[in-house]
């Protein structure tokens, strides 16, 4: 196992620019959650869109070697949502989960 690597510095602007360049997928994870969640991409993109980086909440997964970063907002109609990213080894942007809070 190598050294940690070191968490992305501008994980809002990265994440906002993979959303508007269509750089980003649901992992099966995301899918399986969304669906049971009733969460739609909508929901995502307005968290993403006018949210923030919930530092805090950021961790790194041992079994892939990369940090989850966490997105916090409100939807449009005033859900509160907590949206787990990542990005891949080319650099898009990985939608890991979404949460109601």
């Amino acid at each position: 196992m190598g050294k940690r690597p070191d968490k992305h510095k501008d994980v809002l602007p990265r994440t906002r620019e993979r959303m508007v360049s269509g750089r980003y997928r649901d992992t099966r994870h995301a899918t399986e959650r969304k669906d049971e969640r009733r969460i739609g991409l909508p929901e995502i993109r307005q968290v993403i869109e006018s949210g923030w980086h919930e530092k805090s909440k950021d961790e790194f997964k041992i079994e892939w070697q990369a940090w989850n970063y966490a997105i916090r907002g409100k939807t449009i109609d005033g859900r509160a949502l907590r949206i787990a990213i990542s990005f891949d080894e080319e650099d898009w942007l990985l939608i890991i989960t979404a949460i109601e809070l």
